[in-house]
């Protein structure tokens, strides 16, 4: 099964490889006594990493999966926007 992603995995991927280092970064700034107010831009820009990557998903998902679940209809397609609606609620309140 062929996921919303599938087309930019790479890139996806590499974010995700550079935010994982961005968290080590702020890890070593830890373990190096540095500034408070310092690290937490640093911890604030990794949020807006993540939420950047997972909006992307969740742009994608709407435009594969809950696509096809539509047109497809029935039962499928309600539980996909339902799916959809619930991964919005928690990037919302996150």
């Amino acid at each position: 099964m062929q996921r919303g992603y599938s087309d930019n995995k790479e890139a996806v991927q590499k974010r995700l490889r550079r935010i994982e280092g961005q968290v080590r970064g702020i890890q070593r700034m830890v373990e190096d006594d540095r500034y408070c107010i310092d690290v937490l831009q640093q911890i604030s820009a990794v949020t807006k990493a993540i939420q950047s990557v997972a909006l992307e998903l969740l742009d994608d998902h709407l435009a594969h999966c809950v696509t096809e679940a539509v047109q497809a209809g029935g039962t499928e397609a309600t539980k996909k926007l339902n799916e959809a609606s619930a991964a919005i609620g928690r990037l919302v309140r996150s």
